[in-house]
């Protein structure tokens, strides 16, 4: 029996161990990167069979989904394209007003994601910027949080996760979306944040990260730099490797997305050129478990 449990040991230690002390990936290993806005913005308009051989062509194993009422139809067609080439359907864009019930285009993808068994992300933009212009700051958190709980009741029957997304205008500021969740109080409600809305965030980013990263449940990343488009490939910023940091270093390991966003480039184009900024800033950064992956 001694001897038994002495090999026992010997075993947890030599076999369990170093599985536990095992890093985990870097949050920008090539595995944790999302295709983000290559649908309307794509100078090929590749329809859904050529978008997903395109991610699997790329290496990129998951896929946001930014469409268009011209893709509604199309929506079963672009699931069965990504379960073809393996590509999973990570966040789906979910823009409501101030009744989302009563919706149509809600209503189509709400009704998708429940015949097909699917339970991504849903990135909610609210427009409700004028219906919140005039009202003091509690009534604006108060009309918001409406549609936000009618989303996140049905989502909740989904299985899918609500992730507020910052797009500008009042909505679109990280510490308005942290004042909805909190009058929320619902699990399953959190934020994606934008890098590229939110340039006027730069100088303070590492304290609003700081804020966020509780709810955090995606980020796009984008190149940063004052003065510059607001669309710029990573590693063409004065400011990447200085916020890439901030994420690294927060413990924060949900989802990385990289761009299209360029109607007149080449979707394909457009990654390619992100994920080779974002080699070269890793490099900068250190990162040498995240460039394994590449």
């Amino acid at each position: 029996m001694k001897v038994a449990r002495v090999l026992a040991i010997v075993s947890f230690v030599f076999v369990f161990l170093p599985l536990a002390a095992k890093k985990p990936a870097s949050v920008f290993a090539r595995d944790n990167l999302v295709a983000w806005c290559i649908v309307p913005f794509d100078a090929k308009q590749r329809n859904p069979e050529q978008r997903a051989e395109m991610l699997a062509r790329l290496g990129i194993g998951k896929f946001a989904y930014d469409w268009r009422d011209n893709n509604i139809p199309e929506f079963d067609r672009e699931v069965d394209a990504l379960e073809k080439h393996g590509v999973e359907l990570t966040a789906f864009w979910l823009p409501v007003g101030a009744d989302p019930a009563g919706d149509k285009n809600v209503a189509a993808i709400l009704d998708l994601l429940k015949r097909r068994k699917l339970k991504p992300q849903l990135w909610v933009s609210l427009g409700m910027e004028k219906a919140l212009a005039a009202l003091p700051q509690e009534q604006k958190v108060e009309a918001a949080a409406k549609p936000i709980a009618w989303v996140a009741a049905e989502a909740k029957k989904l299985g899918c996760p609500v992730a507020l997304y910052n797009h500008g205008g009042w909505f679109g500021d990280p510490e308005n979306q942290i004042a909805i969740i909190r009058r929320l109080k619902l699990d399953g409600v959190g934020i994606v944040y934008n890098f590229h809305h939110g340039r006027p965030h730069m100088d303070r980013f590492a304290a609003l990260f700081a804020e966020m990263l509780p709810y955090l449940k995606a980020v796009n990343i984008n190149g940063m730099k004052k003065d510059a488009p607001m669309i710029l490939p990573v590693g063409e910023g004065d400011r990447d490797v200085e916020m890439l940091t901030v994420v690294r270093n927060s413990g924060y390991r949900g989802p990385i997305g990289i761009l299209g966003h360029r109607e007149d480039l080449d979707a394909e184009v457009a990654l390619r050129g992100n994920i080779e900024g974002l080699k070269k800033t890793l490099a900068a950064l250190g990162d040498k478990d995240a460039l394994k992956t590449y």
